[in-house]
């Protein structure tokens, strides 16, 4: 299962948690029957670790909140998106290296 660092987020928390965040945002939209979700996982995890209090990570189970990945255009997972004051800075999709997420989140700093 995520790390503790991860935030678990839904439809409901997607707004508090992801679009009024003082720090940027990585949202990681996955499922659990997806196997590339499952081999990126711990790279989300360390990086959750690695960038805590400067970027938040947080895990979005697509299957249980349509809603969110909906509104972002999310058609394949997993799809990282990272947010800043709300907005979309970039997104990637399928299961990329660690030095391509960490490229994407320092955007964002």
């Amino acid at each position: 299962m995520a790390s503790d660092k991860v935030v678990q987020l839904s439809d409901d928390s997607f707004e508090n948690d992801v679009l009024k965040s003082s720090v940027p945002v990585l949202v990681d939209f996955w499922a659990s029957w997806c196997a590339p979700c499952k081999a990126i996982s711990p790279v989300v995890d360390g990086l959750a670790a690695e960038y805590e209090g400067k970027v938040k990570v947080g895990k979005l189970n697509v299957d249980e909140n349509p809603a969110t990945p909906g509104q972002y255009g999310v058609r394949g997972i997993p799809t990282l998106i990272l947010f800043k004051d709300g907005k979309i800075v970039d997104q990637v999709v399928g299961a990329v290296p660690k030095n391509q997420l960490e490229g994407l989140i320092k955007k964002a700093l």
